[in-house]
């Protein structure tokens, strides 16, 4: 055999290997483009399929193996998605796609150090990825870790002075940590930002902040436009019902705690609330029903102290004290219980038993405002 010919036949097997390879080359990123399409428009099954014939060529592709991943984390089944972005990690070290799918795994796994592990990771490539830090500084304010989770907002705010997603996260940190005027600065920023197209989680949520201030009045116009925006809406509901209960107006709380039973008959706290509201209007019978029906559900111990609140209003003082020492066998350390037991002795003349009842909470090593105050009223007299 001529070498001119040994050199032609060489090329033309060259050439042919050529043409195999980037015919394949073709077909993969076809059903790399199909599979992606297929999993955007939720078509799980038929995508994994492409994605699984793309490894039957490749075995090491990092589009399939990706791919793979999102179906998974698509359907939920997040362990398995992870296996599949650790697999592509394995071949391609430091591919986005996978860490990022990955990180969101251990995110929806509550895994939220290996989270920020990974996320961590990611930055190494792209350090000014909005996304990726909003995601760090959620994963830090669950785990609880303030100081680096407010960092990691506060820098998000400097690339991006108003973003929605750094502003909510910066809310929920304080609230998180009972800085409830610090939380409505930033969920204030959301409403002025947004005006009225402000999503309603944020009125609900500068509401609850100033139902934990006891600022009452101010929530209340919060809690309204919530309501405007999604009528029925349970948060909405709960807060007006109770700031009116916090304001002392028992028939506008009522109103809203129905409101919920109509939807939820079954609510064991709501009924128990409900009955509080008949119990302050002195609509005895009514709030010993309401009672009866949230006990029917399940024990409440605030039901049973209403009822006993209501045997007290009526005279009935052994009753009433009867059921209070069982309700503090069970839960010795709510001050409500002891000041019910008080004013019961109180109102039979025994200065001296409510006294000791004030006392037996002290001992507890829990100091209550309202404990000392009756105890300060009681010995004054």
């Amino acid at each position: 055999m001529s070498d001119d010919f040994k050199s032609q036949h060489f090329q033309d097997e060259n050439l042919s290997e050529e043409s195999e390879l980037t015919k394949e080359h073709a077909e993969i990123s076809e059903l790399s483009k199909k599979g992606y399409i297929l999993l955007k428009e939720n078509r799980i099954n038929e995508s994994e399929s492409n994605f699984m014939k793309i490894l039957t060529l490749d075995p090491e592709n990092n589009y399939a193996l990706v791919g793979l991943g999102d179906a998974a984390r698509k359907r939920g089944v997040y362990r398995e998605a992870a296996d599949f972005y650790k697999k592509c990690l394995i071949y391609h070290p430091g591919n986005n796609y996978a860490l990022f799918g990955l990180a969101d795994c251990y995110k929806a796994l509550n895994q939220y150090q290996k989270a920020i592990e990974i996320w961590e990771q990611y930055l190494l490539h792209d350090n000014r990825n909005i996304t990726v830090l909003t995601r760090i500084a959620d994963a830090y304010r669950k785990v609880r870790d303030f100081r680096k989770s407010k960092a990691v907002y506060l820098r998000v705010l400097e690339m991006d002075t108003d973003n929605p997603y750094a502003l909510i996260g910066l809310g929920h940190l304080h609230y998180d940590f009972k800085e409830y005027k610090e939380a409505l600065h930033f969920w204030q920023r959301m409403v002025d930002v947004q005006g009225e197209t402000v999503d309603i989680r944020v009125l609900t949520s500068i509401g609850n902040c100033y139902r934990k201030l006891k600022q009452f009045d101010s929530g209340i116009p919060y809690f309204e436009k919530s309501l405007e925006k999604e009528p029925g809406n349970f948060y909405a509901l709960f807060g007006l019902a109770d700031c009116y209960r916090g304001m002392g107006d028992a028939i506008n709380s009522l109103k809203y705690w129905n409101h919920i039973l109509k939807k939820d008959p079954k609510n064991k706290v709501i009924l128990t609330r409900a009955g509080d509201a008949f119990r302050a209007m002195e609509r005895y019978d009514e709030a010993l029903e309401y009672y009866e029906r949230a006990l029917n559900i399940e024990f409440d111990v605030y039901a049973v102290l209403g009822m006993a609140n209501i045997s007290r209003h009526q005279g009935k003082m052994e009753a009433a004290i009867e059921s209070l020492l069982r309700l503090v066998q069970n839960d010795g350390k709510n001050y409500r219980l002891y000041l019910e037991l008080a004013q019961c002795y109180l109102a039979l003349g025994e200065k001296r038993k409510a006294e000791e009842v004030l006392h037996e909470f002290t001992k507890l090593g829990i100091r209550n405002p309202h404990i000392i105050d009756l105890l300060t009223k009681i010995q004054n007299q």
